[in-house]
């Protein structure tokens, strides 16, 4: 039987108490992902307290920002394994997601745990943030961009901010030591339509990890030549 524990007392510390419900949904989540890993690559993480601490409750800290709010529209950028998506989603039902990653593989998995967790309102997309970023029914139409992925803030704001509707937020997850790369991308969210509004410090519960949310307030339409394509985000920050 997986243990599920740690995430409950680590959700609690957060002051986010989780019910019956919502419990059974990340013991078949992480069933699933366990599961799954054996076949594909999705974590390196695969000690069930780790995914509980470092997947699971560092998933849901943007919950305390409290801009995760009933009936919003919500991307996750780079989700990998469906993180924060997932986890955001089971906290809230009722807001509607977009799972985007550019590997096809993490996309079937992914499709599986929304079928199996019977989370309505969820969808996959296989794609590149850069060209989903340019595309009429994505750009500027939702209420949160987040994203844990691996990129510098500079890029990771080209491949998100796009997406982010005007008075909405992008919300970056990221590591403690953050002021540098905030000082470099301070250019590139002012060129993007952003302005950082709140960076907030959060000790995991149950260790001694320190992560920040850089939470991006969208103040003016981004304009039409961002984001840029052929991998220049990445290769050429702004």
């Amino acid at each position: 039987m997986v243990n599920v524990n740690t995430l409950i007392e680590g959700a609690k510390k957060l002051g986010i108490e989780l019910s019956q419900w919502q419990i059974e949904k990340f013991i078949l989540y992480k069933e699933l992902l366990l599961e799954w890993n054996k076949k594909i690559n999705i974590t390196s993480i695969t000690d069930e307290v780790e995914v509980d601490i470092k997947h699971f409750i560092d998933s849901i800290t943007p919950m305390t920002t409290n801009l995760l709010e009933d009936g919003i529209r919500v991307i996750d950028i780079g989700t990998g394994g469906g993180f924060p998506g997932i986890p955001l989603k089971i906290l809230n039902e009722d807001m509607e997601l977009v799972l985007l990653d550019s590997l096809n593989k993490r996309i079937k998995f992914l499709d599986e745990v929304i079928d199996k967790l019977d989370l309505k309102g969820t969808q996959t997309i296989h794609g590149r943030a850069e060209e989903l970023g340019r595309e009429e029914i994505h750009r500027e139409k939702y209420d949160i961009a987040i994203s844990r992925a691996v990129a510098s803030l500079n890029t990771l704001s080209e491949y998100s901010l796009p997406f982010v509707k005007v008075g909405s937020y992008f919300i970056a997850m990221k590591g403690s030591d953050i002021d540098e790369e905030l000082l470099e991308a301070k250019e590139a969210i002012k060129i993007l339509g952003g302005r950082v509004k709140d960076k907030k410090f959060i000790k995991l519960p149950l260790s001694d990890i320190t992560h920040s949310l850089i939470i991006i307030e969208k103040i003016k339409r981004t304009p039409t030549k961002y984001p840029r394509g052929g991998g220049k985000p990445k290769k050429k920050p702004l």
